[in-house]
């Protein structure tokens, strides 16, 4: 008499290609690179539990981690052959995942590792990096303010002033909008300090000089760009009078050849 074969079904959506696409860019190695566990972490290490939940996130559109758990275990299976990792339910408890994001909220670690995954990408990929677009945005929520939340009251681009809102500052590749500095600031915060410590961390991360850095007129503000880094690098942005004189921008704004090449790209 034939054994009836054990059959098991599981959703697998675009699970086995985000994990892919993440292990290609040495996301779980880098991650347990620069975010030790401690001692007494059991089980999945932190880099591969990241990467998983990650690939839940963009899966599911879902952040929250109540639904974390039982997602996993339904797709054992599918997690266990698409990382090659013992993939439990229990590696993906609510108090795991608030461990995760504490050790991630550590900001030299994160930019450490932020500069790694950059270096790694744009050699593998060989990526063109002339360009970088760097830019903010807000996001309003119906949360409750608290005193040192990142949602916070402060002038909103979504027009609306009533909500408590989260500012990010974000560098992309230009045209690839690939992100290679992203900072989440609270939402009182004014754009024109964020854009110089975002610029600063794209150079350290790239380590190239002659980059081209296109913003708005808040990018250009006088006060905020160091000659030091005038010196590395050039800008692009709609320049008001009342921030440059016309002769002192002259000065400042002299290019190379290839910073002109890269200006005709525009």
């Amino acid at each position: 008499m034939n054994e009836i074969p054990s059959i098991i079904t599981e959703r697998v959506d675009d699970i086995p290609l985000l994990l892919e696409q993440m292990q290609r860019m040495h996301l779980p190695a880098l991650i347990d690179q620069h975010f030790p566990a401690h001692g007494n972490w059991q089980g999945l290490s932190l880099g591969w539990v990241t990467t998983i939940w990650l690939s839940s996130i963009l899966s599911r559109g879902d952040h929250r981690l109540v639904h974390v758990e039982p997602w996993v275990g339904t797709r054992l299976w599918t997690l266990r052959t698409a990382t090659g990792q013992g993939v439990e339910r229990l590696d993906f408890t609510d108090d795991r995942l608030e461990i995760v994001l504490r050790r991630l909220s550590d900001d030299t670690r994160w930019s450490a590792l932020e500069s790694a995954l950059n270096q790694h990408t744009v050699r593998v990929y060989d990526l063109v990096t002339d360009r970088v677009h760097v830019d903010s945005t807000s996001a309003s929520a119906y949360v409750s303010v608290t005193e040192e939340g990142l949602f916070q009251f402060g002038h909103s681009k979504d027009h609306r002033p009533d909500l408590p809102q989260v500012k990010v500052m974000q560098a992309v590749l230009d045209p690839l909008a690939m992100p290679v500095a992203t900072d989440v600031v609270s939402g009182e915060r004014a754009d024109d300090p964020l854009y110089i410590p975002c610029i600063a961390r794209v150079q350290a991360s790239l380590g190239r000089r002659g980059l081209l850095y296109v913003g708005d007129c808040k990018m250009a503000s006088r006060e905020r760009v160091p000659l030091s880094l005038l010196k590395e690098i050039f800008i692009c942005v709609h320049c008001p009078r009342c921030n440059w004189p016309q002769a002192s921008w002259k000065r400042r704004s002299r290019r190379s050849g290839a910073a002109s090449k890269l200006l005709s790209r525009l």
